[in-house]
């Protein structure tokens, strides 16, 4: 929460794990809900605390990475819904027209900013008090010493969009330099085209420091854009369709407790119990994505999308938070949690730190996969080991050159995806040894010292 003028506050709801923030501005008792996720009660509720009046829902553009909250926060409220003209959803809207001003009350005014790139409609919106210029909320345009993607859509617009992003990002930074600058994408978003770094800034700071802004042309930048682009999570094309449609409310978070005999035949069965836990014993078969904030992500990434799912959890576990962060990109067919395993934990594997890791690899004739993403591979890759992305375990297969009669050395950042990895590996009848606590550039240090 920062004041940006004594009338105007902006508080800010950060999402880490899809490195998004929402916003709500309040002024004079009146409030702008900014690109909101589907779980509204926190905004509303916020809302509500400061005795404030919704008077309107804006979404930048058709989000590509999480079901939208907004249809519903304007029906909850009676705010109006603005959209960017363009992107003509399937509900009742109100269009925004670029420059054609929507007016508050007190002086308020809010100016659509046609800024085409991340998506064809994408519409920043200027915040105007009393005719002054003081912040934009730039959605998935200008970032914070970067820019939203322009590839998201598929290869055969990437290129076309990266050159509408060049002059979208230079009609942002003809804005006065003292203008806040407020984009939904941030750090951990797979929304950016680069590593975004602080989550909010001003247009000043971003024309003296953001490297996208210094590059000479469109095509130099669509050039610098599509080099080397991130993947894609698998859930993203489920996303835009949805919001396009409609999202309906949140389902409910509290869900039945589970007897192990009587799970769903066509569930699939995801272990959100620590990492460590999971190593000592889990269920044979099940997938397993210890509760973190990126929890949701990487659960929808490695899924069919809209296929049930049945939770392995501890007691006291905030299951509600795993229901919420499928809940945010559309899984919502969430059949229940199992507490039991009883004797059933058969499936395990050794979870060893940086210098046992070390010592178990090279006494075991070193085999060692690296799950990390092909950019942190390009960055630092280690001699002799196999690489293939966590998703792509899934989608393409364990690599031909992993030998199924030694253990399989499993490394990445920090131990997170080693260990998804190895659920997957175990059940196809490997030995994976997962590296915790520590990842691929540690183990390139230790092995060189």
């Amino acid at each position: 929460m920062r004041e940006v003028k004594p009338v105007m506050e902006i508080v800010s709801f950060r999402t880490p794990g899809l490195g998004d923030q929402t916003y709500l501005l309040v002024h004079e008792g009146q409030g702008v809900l900014v690109d909101p996720q589907r779980d509204i009660d926190r905004f509303l509720d916020t809302a509500a605390e400061r005795d404030v009046d919704l008077r309107f829902v804006l979404e930048t553009h058709l989000h590509n990475d999480y079901v939208s909250g907004a249809e519903q926060a304007a029906l909850r409220t009676g705010a109006q819904l603005v959209l960017p003209a363009a992107a003509a959803p399937a509900y009742p809207h109100t269009p925004a027209f670029h420059l054609e001003d929507i007016k508050g009350g007190h002086g308020l005014s809010l100016r659509p900013i046609h800024t085409p790139g991340h998506t064809p409609e994408h519409t920043s919106y200027l915040v105007l008090i009393d005719g002054e210029p003081v912040a934009v909320f730039s959605g998935g345009s200008l970032l914070v010493a970067s820019a939203g993607r322009p590839d998201l859509l598929g290869p055969a617009r990437a290129r076309s969009l990266a050159r509408l992003q060049y002059g979208s990002l230079h009609r942002l930074a003809g804005l006065p330099r003292g203008v806040e600058l407020l984009p939904t994408h941030g750090e951990g978003s797979f929304c950016t085209a680069t590593g975004a770094g602080r989550f909010t800034s001003t247009v000043g700071d971003e024309i003296d420091t953001n490297p996208l802004l210094a590059v000479g042309g469109p095509e130099e930048f669509a050039d610098r854009l599509l080099a080397a682009p991130m993947p894609i999570p698998a859930f993203y094309r489920h996303m835009g369709p949805a919001n396009t449609l409609g999202v309906p409310p949140m389902p409910a978070l509290a869900v039945p407790e589970l007897d192990l005999d009587r799970l769903p035949e066509a569930a699939h069965v995801v272990d959100i119990r620590p990492r460590a836990t999971m190593a000592a014993g889990h269920l044979p078969g099940s997938l397993g994505i210890e509760l973190s904030a990126d929890f949701g992500s990487w659960t929808g990434w490695l899924l069919p999308h809209g296929e049930p799912i049945a939770l392995v959890a501890e007691r006291g576990q905030d299951v509600a938070e795993a229901v919420t962060q499928l809940a945010r990109i559309g899984a919502d067919a969430v059949t229940g949690v199992v507490y039991d395993l009883t004797d059933r934990a058969t499936a395990h594997f050794p979870a060893l730190n940086l210098a046992e890791f070390t010592r178990r690899a090279a006494a075991d004739r070193e085999q060692v996969l690296d799950v990390r993403m092909p950019g942190e591979h390009a960055a630092a890759a280690l001699a002799g080991a196999v690489h293939r992305f966590l998703p792509d375990l899934l989608t393409g297969g364990i690599p031909a050159e992993l030998d199924r009669d030694r253990p399989v050395f499993v490394a990445c950042g920090s131990g997170r995806r080693a260990a998804i990895a190895a659920t997957v590996l175990l059940r196809e009848g490997y030995r994976p040894v997962v590296l915790d606590g520590a990842g691929v550039p540690d183990l390139i240090s230790a092995l060189d010292a």
